[in-house]
């Protein structure tokens, strides 16, 4: 019997090794919002293509994500949806257990300006009622991959030649991908500074699908404003 608990947990801690790194914890955040080639995830981390693609490959061996290769590019992305509510409840558990996370975060926060994020519930019963224009400031592609029921896609980088169309709207609410994303805060901010009304919401596609809540996929609604 020990020898099979011991087999068993040999495995498991697989899983642990390859997750104990901030930055395979980022890579694997990354691909939770849709698939990337190394050269995109390491574009996105700062990390150089060297090290992404050491991170993936560990994460590749615990079976984590999943590798596809077409001509001199490789694409990886979460080898299933467990992976990504394994990343979630890990994310909570340490909310839970070190008070270290809420510091730093309020502290980010008050810095930015002390913005609170729109209570779910509120948000969605806004949205229905057409109360609220909601926004997915990620970029396209991973808007397209998956992205909260009725929002539009407005990159970060677009915001400044959307800003006609988003003031013919009711009160913005940005998203991007969680509660430590900053595209949403750096969002809110600009619009704020160009007087339009704006707040975050700190959830995203992860946090949405964990609640079993829909998500759709597709670029299906027109955009107003885009070329």
């Amino acid at each position: 019997m020990r020898s099979l608990t011991a087999a068993v947990y040999d495995q498991v801690a697989r899983i642990g090794r390859a997750a104990a790194s901030p930055g395979r914890l980022e890579l694997l955040d990354l691909l939770a919002q849709g698939a990337r080639t190394v050269e995109a995830l390491a574009r996105q981390t700062g990390q150089s293509v060297a090290t992404t693609s050491h991170h993936l490959q560990v994460l590749r061996r615990a079976r984590l994500v999943e590798a596809e290769k077409a001509g001199v590019y490789v694409t990886y992305r979460l080898a299933d949806a467990q992976v990504g509510r394994f990343l979630l409840d890990l994310r909570q558990l340490a909310e839970a257990r070190l008070a270290e996370i809420r510091q730093v975060t309020r502290e980010y926060l008050e810095q930015r300006g002390a913005l609170e994020p729109v209570d779910d519930e509120e948000l969605v019963r806004r949205v229905r009622k057409g109360a609220v224009t909601l926004i997915d400031v990620r970029p396209r592609e991973e808007y397209v991959a998956g992205h909260l029921p009725g929002a539009i896609s407005v990159p970060v980088a677009e915001l400044p030649r959307r800003l006609n169309d988003l003031r013919k709207r009711r009160d913005i609410v940005a998203y991007c991908r969680g509660p430590y994303c900053v595209m949403a805060l750096d969002a809110v901010d600009f619009l704020r500074r160009k007087g339009i009304r704006a707040r975050r919401l700190d959830q995203g596609v992860a946090e949405w699908r964990a609640r079993g809540w829909r998500v759709d996929a597709g670029d299906e609604r027109p955009v107003a404003g885009r070329p």
